[in-house]
């Protein structure tokens, strides 16, 4: 069987597991933050919450699908697992960014609200 192929479940299958593992954790501490945006409207914090997350896996995955088409020919067990490396640590990179960026966004419209 093609290597590449095998490298494709695996790494689908690892960053899926990290995406929502970091997902729910984002969700579940996310709604203090969100519903401070909009102060006694919890039904409406939490529809929030959700769209965010789910825009947070269809971006996250969909980058994800999109990397598998730049992926170099494996040959050995030895590259599989470079290149597999590389691959989830780039995606874990994204995925801080990405957070730390929504949360600077997330804060800095409660302190122009709040101002």
């Amino acid at each position: 069987m093609n290597l590449n192929i095998i490298g494709y479940f695996i790494f689908i299958l690892i960053v899926v597991l990290i995406i929502v593992f970091v997902g729910k954790i984002c969700y579940r501490n996310g709604s203090v933050f969100v519903a401070e945006l909009i102060p006694g409207h919890l039904d409406v914090c939490q529809q929030i919450n959700k769209t965010l997350l789910v825009a947070y896996y269809l971006v996250n995955i969909g980058y994800c699908a999109i990397t598998l088409v730049g992926w170099v020919n494996i040959t050995s067990g030895l590259q599989l697992i470079e290149v597999l490396s590389i691959k989830v640590a780039i995606i874990i990179c994204i995925l801080s960014v990405l957070h730390y960026f929504n949360i600077l966004i997330i804060t800095t419209t409660i302190h122009k609200l709040i101002k």
